[in-house]
């Protein structure tokens, strides 16, 4: 999965990796609630307190917008050995990347941010605001699907 996530980030070494963590979520709505308390928990044990909110907010956005956009209506065509959205959290010294795995093949397009007012369709717009940097990738290989993801940079001590 970390082939493609470079693609248009700065460069990240797989090998240099400080910590990762993922979570499988279920196709309902209270995955998004799930997502925030396992990005809370893995966050604290990482020590990662000066994005704290800011990546919680990220995180509830991808995962609302995989599981509004990309999960299939119908819950029988979901299976439980591949869930239909992932969340992963990966650490290097410097940057975490959020990356949301969903199994649509559509491309996640920000809504005009002129129409704010609107009752849905500022997620990305959010996540473009709060995140470093952001983008998708389609998966490859026997993963089906896309990954949207947003980079944070980490203050280094010292």
């Amino acid at each position: 999965m970390l082939k493609p996530l470079r693609q248009g980030l700065p460069p990240l070494d797989p090998a240099a990796v400080s910590d990762a963590a993922s979570c499988a979520l279920p196709a309902r709505y209270e995955a998004v609630r799930e997502a925030r308390h396992f990005t809370r928990d893995t966050l604290d044990k990482w020590d990662v307190g000066d994005h704290f909110d800011d990546i919680c907010l990220v995180v509830s956005e991808l995962v609302t917008n995989a599981l509004r956009h990309a999960v299939p209506a119908d819950p029988c065509r979901t299976d439980e050995r591949h869930p239909s959205v992932r969340l992963h959290l990966m650490r290097w010294t410097e940057r975490l990347v959020c990356a949301v795995r969903d199994p649509s093949h559509e491309t996640p397009v920000p809504r005009d941010s002129d129409d704010f007012s609107a009752e849905s369709g500022r997620g990305l717009f959010l996540v473009d605001s709060f995140a470093d940097s952001w983008g998708w990738h389609p998966l490859a290989g026997t993963l089906e699907g896309k990954v949207v993801w947003a980079l944070f940079r980490l203050r280094t001590a010292g």
